[in-house]
């Protein structure tokens, strides 16, 4: 399975917001709304970084991307443990991992981004999701 390189999100913006969203458009300084609307959230990004990285180490946050394998999980429930799994970006549990696997292997999950697992293996982990 390809990871995906982007999380889809939705959003309503007033009529006004959009009409001038369109405008500068229209006028050439974006090729489109989603153009825009990146534009201003990575500015947003950039103006708050110092924040974000304090955060990202205060919470002990993984940044980027994490798979983890049926493999991985065989691992750590083999040695008696369970995982804390705290990231920032895209979690990813594999599809061949089983819900009952998932329950022994993972204690709590908190994910600030995506994340990305079977139906079964998100109703499992339910109650560890914060």
């Amino acid at each position: 399975m390809k990871t995906p390189d982007t999380e889809k999100l939705t959003l309503n913006l007033g009529f006004v917001d959009l009409g001038r969203i369109d405008l500068l458009v229209r006028d050439g300084f974006y090729s489109n709304r989603s153009d825009f609307i990146r534009t201003a959230i990575r500015s947003q990004l950039a103006t708050h970084s110092d924040v974000a990285a304090k955060a990202t180490t205060r919470l002990a946050l993984e940044l980027g991307l994490r798979t983890f394998t049926r493999r991985d999980l065989e691992a750590v429930v083999a040695a008696g443990e369970q995982l804390d799994i705290r990231v920032l970006g895209l979690a990813v549990i594999d599809g061949d991992v089983s819900p009952e696997l998932a329950r022994q292997a993972i204690a709590s999950l908190t994910i600030l981004g995506a994340l990305h697992v079977s139906p079964e293996i998100k109703a499992a982990l339910a109650d560890r999701l914060t």
